[in-house]
């Protein structure tokens, strides 16, 4: 069963998204809302992994490396100043991205499986995870033109 692949997928994956949430978070402190909005979704985050936790033992989780990859490749720390705001939102989009698809992806094995505990988990989630994009981009909406227009 191949589902234990994206089990391992998706809770490496969430984990690096509150990783980077809280670094994001704490690098903009000068932002209150970005300050303060990280930090509860890096505890979102944490705790969605920690949701995926009885599952992976269940489904004996395989810990694939493409999500420390996409993290690495991401992510390589904060930036500074207004572009570097929007380039690390734009960071956190494209990681929240990657767990919408793997919930969405978990969620369809959760029907084949038959598993109604799993469809729980991946029902509350997968719907906090389409927030946290919405929230994403509409802040990266925000600092776009102070960021590329009103360039420092």
């Amino acid at each position: 069963m191949h589902l234990a692949l994206y089990l391992g997928l998706l809770h490496r994956a969430e984990t690096n998204l509150a990783d980077a949430f809280g670094q994001v978070g704490a690098a903009h402190q000068e932002e209150p809302d970005v300050f303060h909005l990280c930090a509860q979704q890096a505890k979102r985050c944490h705790g969605y992994a920690e949701l995926l936790k009885p599952f992976v033992a269940r489904y004996a989780e395989e810990a694939p490396a493409e999500p420390d990859r996409l993290h690495s490749e991401l992510f390589g720390g904060t930036r500074s100043g207004g572009i570097g705001l929007l380039r690390d939102l734009q960071d956190l989009y494209l990681m929240a991205a990657e767990c919408d698809i793997c919930w969405t992806v978990v969620g369809q094995a959760a029907y084949g499986a038959r598993d109604r505990d799993l469809l729980a988990v991946v029902r509350r989630c997968e719907g906090e995870t389409a927030m946290q994009l919405k929230w994403l981009r509409s802040r990266m909406k925000q600092a776009a033109p102070q960021a590329l227009v009103v360039a420092e």
